[in-house]
């Protein structure tokens, strides 16, 4: 009989990241809240249950801080002349399917992941992608999480390498890096040489031309046993009128 084991990729939202938007945490332990949801009670403190009541936290933070989905609302107004989705217009239906790992750890900072680069690593695993995967790029840039320039350690996706996999029916790609474009410290001298092409490419290039949605900040790729052959969930929380939201992916796999 088989037995399914999930498999956390989400990083959490947290104080201390090495994030341009860090999440700011307050938190609020069962005698500070218990004594403001007591006053407002009326009801002295001593009087709760065991003299402490609830915990609580309150939260100031980006939708696209830790582990989180971008809508086509992010990429731009529109996309091929339609009014982009925003994330509670996701259709649940593209947030759950086949998943498929792409080893591309060989990749450097400030690197172009390529067509070919997508060739090779599915040749690798023997796999041909088709409508409804949900991709995951496996940089290595997760580990490094801990560096303060986390945000400038990654390669990015070139505009081909991802029309390539949105040809063949993929609608999500996720990333273990806090960008699925190159770093900024990349984008911006290249921009400013006169490469318009080379700022937020895949965002406000190839978002608002073709429909997809892509996660960032994924964790844990290399916890999955197998690079296909194994389920992903990734349901976006639901906020009204969004750009972006938090999400917690997760790889279902058969033992």
């Amino acid at each position: 009989m088989c037995a399914t084991r999930f498999i956390d990729l989400s990083t959490p939202i947290m104080n201390d990241s090495h994030e341009p938007r860090p999440p700011e945490i307050t938190y609020l332990d069962h005698k500070e809240f218990g004594a403001r949801s007591a006053k407002g009670w009326g009801i002295p403190l001593e009087e709760l249950h065991d003299g402490v009541g609830g915990a609580a936290e309150s939260l100031t933070v980006s939708t696209h801080s830790a582990t989180h989905m971008d809508a086509p609302w992010h990429y731009g107004p529109t996309v091929a002349g339609e009014p982009s989705r925003k994330i509670d217009q996701v259709p649940l239906e593209w947030c759950f399917g086949d998943g498929v790992v792409l080893d591309l750890r060989h990749k450097n900072t400030g690197d172009w992941i390529t067509v070919e680069d997508i060739e090779t690593c599915l040749k690798k695993i023997d796999y041909e992608v088709k409508a409804g995967d949900i991709v995951l790029l496996w940089t290595g840039t997760d580990e490094k999480r801990d560096d303060p320039n986390y945000s400038e350690l990654h390669p990015g996706m070139s505009i081909e390498a991802t029309e390539y996999l949105l040809d063949r029916g993929v609608r999500v790609i996720a990333i273990d890096a806090f960008g699925f474009d190159r770093p900024f410290s990349f984008q911006v001298p290249e921009f400013k040489a006169g490469k318009r092409e080379s700022l937020m490419p895949c965002h406000h290039i190839l978002g608002r031309q073709r429909e997809y949605f892509q996660i960032e900040q994924i964790t844990n790729i290399g916890a999955i046993p197998r690079p296909h052959g194994f389920k992903m969930v990734c349901f976006p929380v639901n906020i009204k009128d969004a750009s972006g939201a938090w999400v917690r992916p997760v790889a279902m796999v058969e033992e």
